[in-house]
């Protein structure tokens, strides 16, 4: 009888959640087992949930996006009533468990893959982000909100790839600017500090929207960018190409090279390339170009001074050695 009732709240849902009561978007969370096993696990369509987790889901997994740790996973049980990703009305959200629901905002947007959204509540993680139509706005994790953007982006792509022009952006004094330039991207003609104002010639209005535009365009794709650097404005013609770190990947630039790391740079993955220079995971790397680095932030911000090639310091076993990088 419970459950003839929750499916009714569900199939009126449009009539009632949307005047801003959560109950039945907690009932439809707890009906559709969208937080199962301690982890997100999304009806997005019939048969098919998205699940966010750090290990392989026990599951047919139809697709997975490694930056964002995002599984596509076929389900056995048929939900009549999956969480809609498209509607765009402005209304209400709050963070949603199976308990309780707590309206609230976004308080930051999602910067591309490697500075999620903040929300101005928060649960024990899993929990949902949904609008007052029970919409899916985000799903907050325990590093902050992977937004809807991100999630209908997975959903639509067919290779799981990004974008990349070889930036880094943030939001600074009401500016867009270049925080982070890839030294090993081709031809890349931005420097730190440039103020990005135009892309395709629509006015830059935030980092979080220039960042959707560049991860989520085409591969090969031309692109026209103008920028403002010291009290002069360039504009250049850049080709998208293929974004290899970031999210819950490293992104060091040296991803591209094959080479991803961990927290405390210690090598996680490595391209057989660079198995031929001596190098194996566990590895540590100490160094780049004669300067300390502790974290992926550091190793970042030394390796730009890239011209001819890096040097990087490792250490294994007590006994320290030299790569360089061209």
């Amino acid at each position: 009888m419970l459950r003839l009732f929750v499916l009714f709240e569900l199939l009126f849902i449009s009539l009632y959640a949307c005047e801003g009561s959560y109950t039945s978007c907690i009932n439809k969370i707890k009906d559709s087992k969208a937080l199962l096993y301690n982890r997100p696990s999304i009806v997005i369509q019939n048969k098919q949930r998205i699940i966010f987790t750090h290990s392989i889901p026990n599951a047919a997994v139809l697709k997975y996006d490694p930056f964002l740790h995002l599984y596509l996973v076929k389900d056995k049980q048929n939900f009549e009533y999956p969480f809609d990703l498209d509607m765009n009305l402005q209304l209400h959200t709050a963070i949603v468990n199976t308990k309780e629901a707590k309206e609230g905002k976004f308080l930051k947007e999602q910067v591309g893959l490697n500075s999620f959204a903040k929300y101005s509540h928060s649960f024990a993680t899993p929990a949902l982000i949904l609008n007052s139509c029970c919409v899916l706005e985000g799903i907050a994790t325990a590093d902050g909100v992977i937004q809807k953007e991100y999630l209908k982006h997975f959903m639509n792509s067919k290779d799981l790839s990004y974008g990349d022009i070889g930036i880094r952006v943030a939001d600074e004094g009401g500016l867009v600017v270049v925080n982070a330039n890839d030294p090993f991207m081709k031809n890349n003609p931005f420097k730190k500090g440039d103020s990005i104002t135009a892309f395709d010639g629509v006015k830059v209005k935030s980092a979080n929207e220039l960042m959707q535009r560049i991860l989520f365009s085409k591969l090969g794709s031309k692109h026209r960018v103008k920028l403002k650097r010291g009290e002069k404005f360039f504009t250049f013609d850049v080709v998208t190409q293929k974004r290899y770190g970031g999210g819950y990947l490293s992104d060091t630039f040296l991803e591209q090279k094959g080479i991803y790391f961990d927290d405390k740079l210690h090598i996680t993955r490595l391209s057989q390339e660079f198995q031929s220079y001596g190098l194996k995971v566990g590895d540590r790397l100490l160094g780049v170009n004669a300067v300390a680095v502790n974290n992926q932030e550091q190793l970042r911000l030394y390796i730009e001074n890239f011209k001819d090639y890096s040097s990087l310091l490792f250490e294994r076993n007590k006994f320290q050695f030299f790569v360089n990088i061209k």
